[in-house]
């Protein structure tokens, strides 16, 4: 990668992420042309070769992009400093919503390189998506104290759980073509509710 692209003005560097991010979440790896990124970014597209050698170095860039500014918006938003778990989780959530709100392609981008089986870049997302997850989780775990859940809980099991349960709802929304930012984050309290009402210790 050429490190021109981050002297690049923000909006511009964030126009080519989300031209990046329109295409790779509408087609397949293989089905997406530098091309049409670059159309959607609005510079050539040998000026998008300039920044990015190959469309697989711009692929994993935007992939890993996602990963930490996710978790640099957590830690922006205090979600790693909470003893309280869902605190950090409501937190969270809304840090997520900003991303979306920035960039509205990142979220199904994500779904599909997670599942995408192109060989020339399968392996390396994965290995990528088992690194972030466990930083994530072990950051998320850090200070929670397990007094506030119900006795015996396995808390890692649930903190999984929450994540699956997240991913798929994600994945539904997703699959409707119209991401709605207002009721995801309705949905979202209405299931930290939920998770609330069962995995908390009762006074």
């Amino acid at each position: 990668m050429n490190e021109r692209f981050f002297l690049l003005p923000v909006e511009k560097q964030q126009a080519i992420i989300n031209a990046g991010y329109q295409v790779f979440s509408q087609n397949s790896y293989k089905n997406s042309p530098m091309s049409e990124i670059a159309d959607a970014a609005g510079i050539s597209k040998s000026l998008l070769f300039h920044y990015f050698h190959n469309k697989k170095e711009l692929y994993l860039f935007l992939w890993d992009t996602c990963a930490e500014m996710t978790i640099d918006y957590l830690t922006e938003y205090g979600c790693y400093e909470q003893k309280d778990f869902f605190e950090s989780m409501e937190r969270g959530m809304k840090a997520k919503m900003e991303i979306i709100r920035l960039y509205p392609h990142m979220a199904n981008f994500t779904l599909r390189a997670f599942y995408e089986k192109d060989p020339e870049i399968c392996a390396a997302v994965q290995e990528s998506y088992h690194k972030y997850f466990d930083l994530k989780a072990d950051r998320a775990l850090l200070n929670m104290s397990p007094e506030q859940f119900v006795p015996g809980l396995d808390v890692s099991m649930m903190y999984r759980e929450m994540y699956w349960a997240s991913e798929g709802y994600l994945w539904e929304m997703v699959q409707r073509g119209d991401v709605d930012i207002d009721q995801m984050e309705k949905d979202f309290n209405k299931l930290i509710n939920f998770w609330k009402s069962i995995y908390l210790q009762r006074e």
